[in-house]
């Protein structure tokens, strides 16, 4: 019934319609609302960022009858893994195999590689879960969707909070630069065993004008961890990123907050460290959606925190 290819350069409206279409529909139909705003080119932001990353490296399961483009999925090669990225498939054909069939090809080509193949799914989507613990998917890390409303004054830190890290955290944070890109491979190796520094450089380099990297430099001059945001249409989010501490975590996100103001940018933080989860609660955000870190192959246990993202997507 269809088959499978690479994306071709003049498909990514079609596949940023196909985005836009099947996530949408699947947050409608389940939660009540869509994720998406603005009509389905915001969506193209992904084509243009994976591929900027990674050419070549969608797949695209084409009907057989009709040419519609009707699945795609996007993976990324990186230095100590394989990240599988945004997977849809057109509501029409929900059911028909097409994201086991595009599953199937990327975990051919990890394999191919020697590489783990690691993702970020939604907890809520059980048929998703199904699909990739059906072919071998374990998580590793659960994952809670916050949110925050930025005031256009910026966040009202509550004295708590600037006893805490003002002195200690919040000087510590600052721009990333090029330099750095060495220092955040080593951190993000450090606590979660992955590396991809080619993406380091591609957020710092921001000819896209929408990112924005910061560092926690410790007082010996050390990177102790970063954070990444992208503001665009398509996706306002805080991550990637890792920190060796839940203060320096909260360091991190919090001076992110506070150039995000007027807007409500999402972040994932682990379930598991009770400090950052509090803190973020104390500084009004709120839950929207939970998160499986999941793994195909071997997965170091992580030894800090991880804040990951979906804009490029990695475990």
């Amino acid at each position: 019934m269809f088959t499978l290819r690479p994306m071709k350069k003049d498909e990514w409206s079609q596949v940023s319609n196909l985005i836009y279409l099947s996530t949408n529909s699947w947050y409608e139909k389940n939660l009540g609302h869509g994720i998406f705003t603005g009509g389905p080119e915001v969506c193209e932001l992904y084509c243009r960022v994976y591929e900027d990353l990674d050419p070549e490296c969608c797949l695209v399961a084409v009907h057989k009858g009709n040419g519609m483009i009707i699945g795609s999925c996007f993976y990324h090669p990186r230095e100590t893994h394989v990240s599988l990225g945004i997977m849809n498939v057109h509501p029409n054909y929900f059911g028909d195999g097409v994201a086991s069939m595009l599953l199937e090809r990327i975990i051919g080509f990890a394999e191919a590689q020697e590489l783990p193949l690691r993702l970020v799914s939604s907890a809520l989507n059980l048929d998703s879960f199904s699909l990739y613990t059906r072919h071998g998917f374990t998580p590793f890390a659960t994952y809670q969707d916050m949110t925050i409303a930025v005031p256009k004054k910026g966040l009202q830190l509550g004295d708590a909070d600037e006893d805490a890290l003002s002195d200690l955290q919040l000087k510590r944070v600052r721009e990333a630069d090029l330099e750095d890109v060495s220092g955040m491979g080593a951190v993000e190796f450090s606590i979660s065993g992955i590396s991809r520094e080619r993406d380091y450089c591609y957020f710092l380099e921001n000819e896209e004008s929408i990112w924005e990297t910061l560092v926690y430099e410790n007082e010996d001059g050390e990177i102790d961890g970063f954070l990444i945001s992208v503001n665009h249409p398509a996706c306002n989010m805080l991550g990637p990123g890792v920190a060796r501490t839940p203060e320096q975590a909260a360091a991190l996100i919090i001076a992110h907050l506070d150039h995000q103001r007027g807007r409500s940018p999402v972040f994932l933080i682990p379930v598991d460290q009770p400090d950052l989860v509090s803190r973020m609660y104390a500084l009004g955000a709120k839950n929207c959606e939970l998160h499986f870190g999941q793994v195909r192959g071997q997965a170091q246990p992580i030894d800090g925190i991880v804040m990951p993202t979906f804009m490029p997507e990695t475990g």
